[in-house]
């Protein structure tokens, strides 16, 4: 049987590879667990431990070379190929999404927008295309999307991450302020600053982090 992968591992990879790109940008050809784990703030034999569950890389007292780990973690995930994007909801938030510019160098695609508001339907935001959300099941018939991101008020979230699913898409980024269930089949994030701030309020509280 396969090793199942914990999530907070997969988690933990993309930080990896954004630490190793510096370095490489910086010139590095090679970085020993104990400097990653100094950089990420993660113990070196956790780092040795997560890249464990995928391979063996690098040799015991002589380090990791980073062009080739950095290289093989964006294969594991995927980061060597393009995946085209639609947003929902063009609002304050939607509207920052789409001019942000960190999404295309690293082959994420925002290919169109769909919005309720006819002021903005049919217009450009941040060189995308703004459609109606009506549209959107027959636009999903239509095209392949691998990932749908949702930026609507939470009473608005259900009905849309529905008809993305319906619609073929298996990974969603949901901005709303609300939990959808989906099928096991459906990787969803949930991303809500508001809920990370109450628990940081925890720690200003109770006099910070021991």
């Amino acid at each position: 049987m396969p090793i199942e992968i914990p999530a907070v591992v997969i988690d933990r990879l993309p930080t990896y590879a954004r630490a190793l790109t510096f370095l490489e940008d910086q010139g590095r050809d090679v970085v020993s667990s104990q400097e990653l784990g100094t950089i990420l703030g993660v113990t070196p034999a956790q780092i040795r431990k997560d890249l464990s569950y995928f391979g063996r890389f690098g040799k015991q007292g002589r380090g990791y070379n980073v062009r080739r780990l950095a290289l093989e973690l964006r294969q594991i995930l995927g980061l060597d190929r393009q995946w085209s994007m639609i947003l929902i909801g063009v609002g304050h938030l939607g509207q920052a999404i789409l001019t942000y510019d960190g999404f295309q160098p690293q082959g994420f695609i925002i290919v169109d927008a769909f919005d309720v508001n006819e002021g903005v339907v049919g217009s450009k935001v941040g060189g995308v295309n703004v459609h109606a959300v009506s549209e959107l099941r027959e636009y999903l018939q239509k095209r392949q999307v691998d990932i749908g991101i949702v930026a609507v008020p939470a009473d608005e979230a259900a009905p849309i991450i529905a008809d993305l699913i319906a619609g073929g898409v298996r990974s969603i980024l949901n901005y709303a302020p609300t939990s959808v269930p989906v099928p096991e089949r459906v990787q969803i994030k949930n991303i809500d600053p508001v809920l990370a701030l109450q628990s940081m309020t925890f720690y200003l509280k109770n006099g910070g982090v021991e």
